[in-house]
């Protein structure tokens, strides 16, 4: 059995990656992994922390309805999100990750986000990107 690993952030990108990754997980009959991850620090406080796990909690809820095999895991370790991602798809071998992107201003098309720039150039699986509705 393969695995699809997603990158999830409880923002419409995280929410286009989830649903994404349940599809293709569907259809390729594989393990899906949610990936949270946050550096941590100052600005990751205990409200936060319970936020994320509550979050997380109803994507569960909502992984097991849809008959997915899956695991969600939190990450707070001090890595860069796409370190974390490109990490866990290597370490379970993954066949696709999958990340939401959000919309940018004329300006910001330039520019990727960082993170989505080295998940795309460093992942050793093909990438899906999505973008938000």
């Amino acid at each position: 059995m393969g695995t699809v690993v997603v990158g999830y952030v409880p923002k419409p990108e995280g929410e286009a990656a989830l649903e994404a990754g349940v599809r293709e997980a569907q259809l390729r009959g594989s393990k899906l992994i949610v990936v949270n991850s946050h550096r941590g620090g100052q600005e990751f406080d205990r409200t936060k922390a319970r936020d994320s796990e509550t979050d997380l909690e109803a994507i569960g809820r909502k992984l097991a309805d849809s008959g997915v095999e899956h695991e969600v895991r939190q990450l707070v370790r001090g890595f860069e999100p796409a370190e974390d991602l490109i990490s866990i798809a290597e370490s379970s071998d993954a066949e696709l990750l999958v990340i939401g992107l959000r919309r940018r201003s004329p300006v910001g098309k330039l520019i990727l986000g960082s993170n989505a720039q080295r998940v795309l150039l460093d992942a050793h699986c093909p990438v899906l990107a999505v973008k938000a509705e």
